[in-house]
């Protein structure tokens, strides 16, 4: 976490720097506003990740001569074979469309994204899976 603390500091001094040349080359308001509202999401995250890398135990990536076999360990669990994200994914899809080719496409996509969404949740709630 040291290493990614310090790259966002690093990346929101640049952002800075970017934003205060834009700022007075340009003089446009809105970019310069994103630009410092850029670097001040950059910094919190920076600061947070080093806050919090002064907390913690050192980790595998801090360590220069690790490998990448140190970190491992068990990721979470993942359903094998579930047919929820496909409608997630085409209701989402569909939802997007219906932005570009008229609202009416969201009338029919809108339940088959909350479809997928309440089934993806809910998978292992039913059947011989249901915890009691």
């Amino acid at each position: 976490m040291k290493i990614q603390g310090r790259m966002f500091i690093w990346l929101s001094v640049f952002i800075l720097a970017v934003a205060i040349v834009y700022g007075v080359w340009a003089k446009e308001p809105v970019g310069t506003t994103g630009l410092f509202l850029a670097f001040g999401l950059s910094i919190m995250i920076g600061f947070y990740l080093a806050f919090t890398a002064r907390r913690m135990d050192s980790l595998a990536q801090d360590n220069k001569e690790a490998d990448v076999a140190d970190e491992s360990g068990e990721v979470g669990f993942f359903s094998p074979h579930s047919w929820q994200p496909l409608s997630l994914a085409i209701g989402g899809a569909l939802l997007f469309l219906s932005v570009a080719v008229g609202w009416w496409l969201a009338y029919f996509s809108a339940p088959m994204l909350l479809i997928g969404l309440w089934g993806w949740i809910f998978e292992y709630y039913r059947g011989e899976n249901r915890t009691q």
